[in-house]
C-alpha cells in the first residue's frame, strides 16, 4: 500500500469527476471500486470526498448543468497562484481562481494551449489522494494531446517537466527530480476527429477483467477490452454517464 501525505509541485495529487447525476455516480463507483462517500455539506456545494478504509482517494462534484461528465486531473501547487501567472505567461489560460476551497487548499482549473483542462491544488488540510497505485485508487495519469510538442514545452515552462522518450511511440514520460509521474502523448486513433485535448486518469484494480466486466454490469461501456501492456493489463472504460477513464493492473510476477 502506498500512503501519501504530500506531493512535490507539479505531481497529480488529486482526481475528481463532474457529475450530471451525482447519485447515478456514486452508486457506479462504489460498486466498481468499494468506494465510501463523505458529504462535504452545503458549504462545500455538496462536494463528496470518496474513500477507500477511511482514506480519502477522489472526489465527486456535482454539476447538473456541466455539458458532460468528467474526470479532472489536479497538479500540485506550492503558490497556485504563482502557478496560475505561469500558466498565463506560457500560453494557457486560468478559467476560475484562484480560489479558496474552505481550509482544505487553493485552487485554480486551467487550461493548457492545447486544450487540455486541469486543476491547480495548493495543499493545506487536505494534501490530495491519501492512497495511490494500489486497487480503489489512481496510478497514472496522462495528458493526450493534437499537439502533443507544444504541451511539453507547456509544462515545462509551468512546472519544469523533464521527458523521457518511448521508442517508436510520441509519448513521453513525465519526470520531477528523476521519478516518473505521468506522461504526455497523441490523441488516441479511436476518438472522432476535432476531439479536444484532455488529461486522462488510471485507476489500478487487482484484475482489470473482472473490473473491465463489473464496469459493463453496472451500466458502463468497455470501449478497450482489457488488453496487455509493459505496464500491466489495462482497459478504457466510460461509467454509466459517459465519463471516461482507465484501469489497470500491474503485470504480474
Amino acid at each position: 500500500m502506498s500512503k501519501m501525505t504530500a506531493y512535490r509541485e507539479g505531481m497529480p495529487c488529486w482526481v475528481d469527476l463532474t457529475c450530471t447525476d451525482i447519485g447515478k455516480a456514486m452508486a457506479f463507483y462504489q460498486g466498481l471500486f468499494g468506494w465510501e462517500y463523505t458529504d462535504t455539506g452545503e458549504a462545500g456545494g455538496h462536494y463528496r470526498l470518496a474513500s477507500m478504509r477511511g482514506t480519502r482517494v477522489a472526489g465527486l462534484s456535482p454539476e447538473p448543468t456541466a455539458s458532460h461528465p468528467q474526470w479532472t486531473t489536479y497538479l500540485a501547487a506550492d503558490d497556485a497562484d504563482a502557478v496560475a501567472e505561469r500558466v498565463r505567461d506560457s500560453g494557457g489560460e486560468v478559467l476560475l481562481g484562484p480560489l479558496d476551497v474552505l481550509d482544505q487548499g487553493r485552487m485554480a482549473m486551467a487550461q493548457d494551449p492545447a486544450g487540455a483542462l486541469f486543476g491547480i491544488w495548493q495543499a493545506r488540510a487536505h494534501a490530495g489522494s491519501g492512497l495511490a497505485n494500489e486497487p480503489g485508487s489512481f496510478t497514472w495519469n496522462e495528458n493526450l494531446s493534437d499537439d502533443p510538442r507544444t504541451a511539453r514545452n507547456f509544462y515545462f515552462q509551468v512546472f519544469g517537466y523533464a521527458y523521457d522518450e518511448v521508442p517508436g511511440l510520441d509519448y513521453t514520460v513525465i519526470k520531477l527530480h528523476g521519478a516518473p509521474v505521468g506522461g504526455i502523448g497523441d490523441l488516441p486513433p479511436m476518438l472522432p476527429p476535432g476531439s479536444r485535448s484532455f488529461w486522462s486518469t488510471y485507476f489500478q484494480v487487482s484484475d482489470t477483467d473482472l473490473a473491465a466486466a463489473r464496469a459493463a454490469e453496472l451500466g458502463g461501456e468497455v470501449v478497450v477490452p482489457p488488453t496487455d501492456s509493459p505496464y500491466g493489463r489495462m482497459s478504457v472504460l466510460r461509467d454509466d454517464s459517459g465519463a471516461g477513464f482507465c484501469i489497470i493492473s500491474p503485470p504480474r510476477g
